[in-house]
């Protein structure tokens, strides 16, 4: 049966409006807003899902949020798009994008405690990638942390990046990433800004109360391990790219 919270969010989605504070039907605690993220993405038929986003990796953005630290959402296949992503912005809740490190899994890693050599031997590709967000909410302090949990923590789509070679050799923590919109520098940040590297921020999600909503992570899915700039809030039709050290480009179009 679905919760009442799923039910909420899942009629915002269908009518692309925003998601109002649940009240008395708010998920209780964060377990409560991940056990309603999985109904919200076994009704969109998304269990397992394409991959997860993490969310909130940075200090900065866990103050931004209001959150004490990262939060993950589950990501559906269908919204991925490879390298050069395009959108109709006003199919869009208040659009934003943000300056992503994204991988591919090439190997399972089970839902529990997990090293960050153990989560690096997992991974098969990494790349630069934009996530795409939604501001689909009015006061976040109102709203409150289990219920942004359970509607995905802003996640609407994505656009993953070729896989950069010589991944492995690099030092991902040193690598700068650069977001800009129509040409113009709007943000930058380097890798270890995601829990003081990019895989702690998957190690974190192998550990997480997501990972182990979903019974793991699975061999395949696709993982935006964070951004390493605020989000970037789009006002109209425009274009964005992302670029990092290392993993190259990706671009998304807003017409």
């Amino acid at each position: 049966m679905t919760s009442q919270a799923a039910a909420a969010i899942l009629a915002a989605r269908q009518a692309r409006r925003i998601l109002l504070p649940l009240g008395a039907d708010a998920p209780a605690d964060i377990a409560a807003g991940y056990a309603a993220q999985r109904e919200v993405a076994a009704a969109l038929g998304a269990v397992p899902p394409g991959g997860f986003k993490i969310g909130a990796t940075t200090k900065q953005m866990q103050a931004y949020l209001g959150l004490a630290g990262p939060a993950a959402g589950f990501v559906q296949a269908e919204n991925l798009q490879a390298e050069a992503g395009r959108f109709r912005f006003a199919d869009l809740i208040a659009p934003g994008v943000e300056c992503e490190v994204g991988l591919r899994l090439g190997a399972d890693l089970p839902a529990g405690p997990c090293t960050r050599v153990a989560a690096a031997a997992a991974v098969a590709e990494v790349f630069a990638a934009i996530e795409i967000v939604e501001k689909r909410y009015t006061d976040l302090a109102e709203l409150g942390t289990p219920t942004l949990i359970a509607d995905q923590v802003f996640h609407r789509a994505g656009v993953l990046g070729a896989p950069a070679a010589g991944w492995r050799e690099a030092d991902l923590g040193a690598i700068r990433g650069r977001i800009t919109v129509d040409g113009e520098l709007r943000g930058e940040g380097v890798g270890a800004d995601l829990l003081g590297h990019p895989l702690e921020a998957l190690a974190w999600l192998a550990g997480s109360p997501a990972a182990a909503a979903f019974g793991g992570l699975k061999a395949g899915q696709v993982v935006f391990l964070g951004s390493v700039t605020p989000p970037i809030w789009l006002n109209g039709p425009c274009e964005v790219e992302v670029t990092f050290d290392v993993l190259g480009r990706v671009t998304a179009s807003f017409g």
